[in-house]
C-alpha cells in the first residue's frame, strides 16, 4: 500500500547510542557494583567482629567449704523419710456416736489422757440393770437368812422332842428338810449375786469403752473424727463411719528410713555414722548413726531398709519430712598425716578434660582454668579436696567451649 505524501519518516538511527555514552554507562555500572561490595564486605566483617567479641554469659557460685564429718570419707549417698518408732491412729473398741473431742492438730497429749467421749446412754443401762440385780439377789439372800436362823430353831425343837418321845420321825424330818432348802436357797442367791457382778464389769467395761484415751505420750498429727460422727472399730456404712479419732506421734522416737540398693548394702553396717540433711533445711547437717538394717530385701525394687537414729532429736524434724543422707566411712588423712579438709561444690562446675577434672574459675571477668582433686558426692554437690579455696567463684553453667582466659559476663 503506498503512503501518503506527507506521512512521518522514522529515523532508526537516531535510537542507536553514541559508543562514548556507551563506555561512560559501562564504568557507572562497574563502580556502583564496588561500591555495593564493599558495603556488603563491611557489615560481614562488623557482624563477625561483633559475634567474635560477644562475651559468654555464664552463671557462678561460690566455693563452700563442706560440713565437719571429722574426716570421714563419703561411701555412700541415699534419700528417705523421717519416720517415728511410735505412731498410733486412735480408734474405739465399740461403734458409737462421738459427743465430745477434747484435742486438736498439734496438742500435745500426756499418757492416758482423755482424748474423746462416745455416746454411753445404752451401756449405762445395761450397767444399771445388772446393779439392780446384784441388789435383788442380795436382798434375798438377807431375807433367806432369816429363815434360815428360824429353820434351824424348829429343827432343834423337833429334835429334842423327838428325843423325848413326843414328836414323830417324820416332823423331825420335815424341819430338817427345810433348813437344807433355805441353805440351798441361800446359795443360788450368793451364785445370782456373783452373776450380776460379772455383768455389771461386762457393762462398766463398755461404758469405759465409750472414753478414749492415749495411749502414750506424744502430739496429735491428726484430727480424724468430729462430734456427732459415728465411729467404729471396722469399716461399716460405706463412707459415714469413720474408722478412727485421732494419729498420735511421739516425737522421741523419731528416725529416718532409706532404702539402700543391694548392691551397695556391703558399705552400711549398724553403728556407722551418718549426716542426714533434711530437704527444709539443706544448709543444717545434722549427726546421726545407723541403729539396725532390716534383715529382708525388696525384691521389686533391690533395695534394703536401713534405719538411722539422730543423735540429738530438734523439734524442726517432723515425721515424714523428705531427708538425704550421707553415710560415712574411714578417716581420711593427707600425705603429711593431717586430717583433710574438703569443700563443696555443685557437680555442674566440673568438666573432664582428657580424665582430668577441671574447673574453671572467674576473676576480672576473666576464665581461669583449674585443675582439681574431687572427694565423695553428696547429692548434686561434690567435695573437692584441692585445686579451688574457699570463696573462689566458679562457673556452674555457660557454653561448653569456654577457654582460658576467656572474657565472660556473669548472669544476674
Amino acid at each position: 500500500m503506498a503512503m501518503p505524501a506527507n506521512a512521518p519518516v522514522h529515523d532508526l538511527g537516531s535510537l542507536r547510542i553514541d559508543d562514548r555514552h556507551r563506555s561512560s554507562s559501562s564504568w557507572g555500572k562497574r563502580l556502583a557494583i564496588f561500591f555495593g561490595l564493599l558495603v556488603v564486605l563491611g557489615g560481614l566483617s562488623g557482624g563477625v567482629f561483633t559475634f567474635w567479641n560477644q562475651k559468654p554469659v555464664v552463671e557462678v557460685a561460690v566455693v563452700q567449704k563442706s560440713a565437719n564429718n571429722g574426716g570421714r570419707e563419703a561411701l555412700l549417698n541415699a534419700s528417705g523419710y523421717v519416720t517415728p518408732r511410735r505412731r498410733a491412729t486412735i480408734a474405739a473398741k465399740i461403734t458409737g456416736r462421738v459427743t465430745a473431742v477434747f484435742f486438736d492438730e498439734g496438742t500435745p497429749v500426756a499418757e492416758n489422757q482423755l482424748l474423746a467421749t462416745l455416746d454411753d446412754s445404752d451401756v449405762r443401762k445395761a450397767l444399771d440393770s445388772a446393779r439392780a440385780d446384784r441388789e435383788s439377789a442380795q436382798a434375798a439372800i438377807a431375807d433367806l437368812q432369816v429363815q434360815l436362823r428360824n429353820a434351824r430353831i424348829t429343827l432343834h425343837r423337833a429334835e429334842q422332842l423327838q428325843k423325848a418321845g413326843v414328836q414323830t420321825q417324820e416332823q423331825l424330818d420335815n424341819a430338817s428338810t427345810a433348813a437344807d432348802s433355805l441353805e440351798a436357797k441361800i446359795n443360788l442367791s450368793k451364785s445370782q449375786v456373783d452373776a450380776a457382778q460379772a455383768r455389771i464389769q461386762v457393762a462398766q467395761q463398755a461404758v469405759d469403752n465409750c472414753t478414749i484415751r492415749a495411749p502414750f505420750k506424744g502430739i496429735v498429727v491428726s484430727k480424724d473424727a468430729q462430734v456427732g460422727e459415728m465411729v467404729s472399730p471396722n469399716s461399716a456404712g460405706g463412707g459415714f463411719t469413720r474408722t478412727g479419732i485421732a494419729t498420735i506421734v511421739d516425737m522421741n522416737s523419731n528416725e529416718i528410713e532409706v532404702d539402700v540398693n543391694e548392691s551397695y548394702i556391703a558399705r552400711v553396717q549398724p553403728g556407722q555414722p551418718v549426716t542426714a540433711i533434711l530437704d527444709a533445711y539443706p544448709d543444717w547437717q545434722i549427726p546421726s548413726r545407723v541403729r539396725t538394717i532390716i534383715p529382708s530385701a525388696d525384691r521389686q525394687k533391690a533395695t534394703v531398709k536401713v534405719r538411722i537414729s539422730f543423735l540429738k532429736l530438734d523439734p524442726r524434724i517432723l515425721p515424714d519430712m523428705g531427708i538425704k543422707v550421707t553415710f560415712l566411712g574411714a578417716e581420711q588423712r593427707k600425705q603429711a598425716g593431717a586430717e583433710a579438709t574438703a569443700i563443696l561444690i555443685p557437680k555442674s562446675a566440673v568438666h573432664d578434660e582428657n580424665g582430668k577434672n577441671i574447673v574453671f574459675l572467674v576473676k576480672d571477668d576473666k576464665t581461669e582454668r583449674r585443675a582439681v582433686t574431687l572427694g565423695g558426692s553428696r547429692g548434686s554437690d561434690t567435695e573437692v579436696i584441692a585445686g579451688v579455696s574457699v570463696g573462689d567463684t566458679l562457673v556452674v553453667k555457660g557454653p561448653g567451649n569456654l577457654r582460658d582466659g576467656q572474657s565472660v559476663e556473669i548472669r544476674k
